[in-house]
């Protein structure tokens, strides 16, 4: 800190400047105690509370390149085909069906929302109506935490994330059909052919909320979008930290 550099005839300890009686160990303390931005270094990381940066941004394991170039792989797929179904216009019909039931997550999706029906029945016919979309938003959420908390993986947190914004957009053609109920349901039929076979129209219409069909369907597919967006940043942002850091953990050094 000051510059003095130590002599054989210097009677000071090791542990103290002989010039400056600067105590090495306060002043690294000191020091390190400090931000960034204090001491001029540059921190990459968001400014968040260090046990959930921790847990948000975790990037420990040991520096793999087929772990890191195969989740680097998922993350371009995920990157481009989500960006192919962001751009999808939930209102729009292809062959009858809504574009975004096209995809082959939309079966995925299916048979969780079927299961959902059954899961909440003992909770009242509201909730077993609700339940189908409830469980199709739950299980990726779930995924999504188990990965987080029992596994500490956020990257395999945030596909599990992206899933349930996907998810959410699945959801929307569905919410918008509630006041004409022309698309057709699981077995083939609409709901004007099939009275009180549609679930939010019976959901909807019980709250006296049937208008409100559309716009709350374009809110549910805004919100689907910015959970895929949001993803889609946690896990980049964790694939530059593990890349950032390749070096340092195959030297062992912090």
């Amino acid at each position: 800190k000051c510059g003095y550099r130590r002599r054989p005839a210097d009677a000071a300890p090791d542990s103290e400047c002989p010039a400056c009686g600067l105590v090495f160990s306060k002043w690294l303390r000191q020091r390190y105690r400090q931000s960034p931005r204090r001491t001029g270094e540059a921190d990459a990381s968001p400014r968040l509370p260090r046990k959930l940066r921790s847990l948000l941004l975790r990037t420990d394991p040991p520096w793999s390149s087929a772990s890191f170039f195969g989740r680097l792989l998922l993350f371009v797929l995920l990157a481009l085909w989500g960006s192919h179904f962001m751009m999808m216009d939930h209102r729009t019909l292809v062959d009858g069906l809504p574009e975004i039931n096209h995809s082959f997550l939309h079966l995925v999706n299916l048979v969780f929302h079927e299961a959902g029906h059954a899961l909440f029945w003992p909770f009242g016919d509201f909730f077993a109506t609700l339940g189908g979309s409830l469980n199709q938003l739950l299980i990726p959420a779930l995924v999504s935490a188990a990965f987080l908390l029992r596994q500490h993986d956020p990257f395999a947190a945030a596909v599990g994330l992206w899933w349930c914004g996907q998810s959410l957009m699945d959801l929307a053609p569905y919410i918008h059909d509630a006041p004409t109920q022309r698309l057709l349901l699981l077995g083939g039929v609409s709901g004007q052919d099939a009275p009180g076979y549609h679930d939010w129209n019976n959901l909807l219409a019980r709250l006296g909320l049937l208008d409100w069909g559309p716009g709350l369907a374009t809110l549910v597919n805004g919100a689907g979008v910015l959970v895929m967006l949001g993803a889609l940043f946690w896990g980049g942002y964790l694939l530059y930290l593990q890349f950032r850091g390749r070096h340092t953990r195959a030297s062992g050094h912090p």
